[in-house]
This record gives C-alpha cells, structure tokens and sequence, in this order.
C-alpha cells in the first residue's frame, strides 16, 4: 500500500534479470532499495542504475540458502536505510533435464533456494512488518508453478510449493496491514537457461511445444514484470492483489 511516499524496499536476487529490473523500477519511484544476491559482484552496476533512475541504492551479499547471510543482509540494510516497508522475494535458480539424469544435489539447491530460500527471507522481516501494522511481501513465482514443464521438475515442484506457501500465509496475514501477494511470470528474457546444453535446449523446447506449454516465442523484457511488482505494491489502501499473472502477447502474424 502506498500513499506516495517512499517505502524502504528489499529485492533478492537483485543482480541481473527480473531482481535488477525490479530494483530499478522502484528506484524510478525515488524509493530505497536494498539489493541483495549470491554475486555481490554485479550488485554495484545495479545500483548505480537504481541511483539514476532516483532512487537510493544499498548492496549487500545474500545467500538465501543461509539463515546468517539473510541475518546479515537485513541488519546491514535496515542499518542503512531503515526497517523495511516492502519485501520482494524474486532469487531463484533452475536446473533442467530428466529426473534420472538430475542430480539430487541440483533438486535440492532448487528446493532451498526457490522454496525455503523466501521463507527464511520472510521469516526475518515479518515480526518488523507485523509490529508496525503493514507492509508488503510479493513473491515472484513462475508459471510453471500451474502449468508444470519437462525437464524441470525441481524448479516447478520448488515453485509450486512456493505459490501454496503463500496462500497459507496469506490467510494468516489477513487483517494485519501485511500484504502477500504472487506475481506470477510465464516466459521472460533472463539468463536462466544460458548454461544449458544447446541439445537439450532444442529437445526440450520441441516437448514442450508438444505437449501445448510453448505457444509461440515470445518472450517478455524484465522490465514488465517489474512493472506489475510495482503496481501489486503501489496498490492503495484497502486493496489486495492476491494474484498477478503476466503471459507474453504473441506477436501479430505479418
């Protein structure tokens, strides 16, 4: 919710794709915003956007894997910038293949990054968001959480699990002040799948289009997912955006 003042916000996942496009949205609000991810590395390029967009930027390391980074992460951003108003819990990873060609070691980082990773991230910042009577959480999710592809089982279960974690959440939230909402994206130009094998790139693209998953090929800049971040949270008073799923247009024939 907002009545146009800024909101201290945090975005995870913050050094590339949607969590760099997320983050320089809400610095065109003049908002702060605390960036967090694994490569600490690419943070500084993404602040200096956030900064010329307006806003104010603070970068930090974050493994959300590990409950001491996220403790580290939010001490050191709401040292700089002050408790946070806004949550966007956007780091995820993706492995692709078959189950028996998968190692349980990727299944598992998918599981602890998309799936457990946000909650230890909430899990820190609630009490803060609770104590002042409001705020709010957006969890970028994926369509696959509802409509499952091959040759990425962990990362739908991951997000699957996620979207229901949110529902249950967002019933115990229900008349705090507290928001959780799910933005929900299908295809977006990010750099997941970069590193996978061309083969398998080709293979699963073609069972994909069979099985009616891949429509066309389009797919959407980040900066319109972080646009319906933006409008989830800028949401007035009063006003609930459980659910926002975004999709691709297909491009006219001709």
């Amino acid at each position: 919710m907002s009545d146009g003042s800024p909101r201290v916000t945090l975005v995870t996942g913050a050094s590339s794709g949607l969590g760099a496009a997320i983050a320089v949205a809400f610095g065109k609000l003049g908002w702060p915003v605390a960036l967090g991810a694994r490569r600490a590395d690419k943070l500084g390029s993404v602040a200096r956007d956030v900064e010329a967009a307006g806003g104010k930027a603070f970068a930090h390391a974050l493994d959300v894997t590990d409950a001491a980074s996220v403790d580290a992460f939010v001490g050191a951003a709401e040292a700089n910038l002050g408790p946070v108003d806004v949550v966007v819990s956007n780091a995820g990873i993706g492995r692709a293949g078959k189950l028996p060609e998968l190692p349980i070691e990727d299944i598992q980082a998918e599981l602890e990054t998309n799936l457990l990773g946000p909650m230890r991230v909430v899990r820190r910042l609630l009490p803060g968001l609770l104590e002042r009577q409001g705020g709010d959480i957006c969890f970028v999710t994926s369509l696959n959480a509802v409509l499952p592809r091959p040759f990425q089982l962990g990362y739908t279960a991951s997000k699957a699990g996620l979207e229901a974690a949110v529902r249950t959440l967002q019933m115990e939230l229900e008349g705090t002040g507290v928001r959780a909402t799910i933005v929900r994206p299908g295809p977006a130009a990010t750099e997941m799948g970069h590193d996978w094998d061309p083969k398998l790139q080709q293979e699963l693209l073609t069972v994909w289009q069979r099985w009616g998953i891949l429509r066309h090929l389009n797919f959407m800049p980040p900066e319109q997912v972080a646009d319906a971040v933006v409008a989830v949270v800028t949401a007035p008073k009063g006003v609930h955006l459980d659910l926002v799923q975004i999709n691709p247009a297909k491009p006219p024939a001709g």
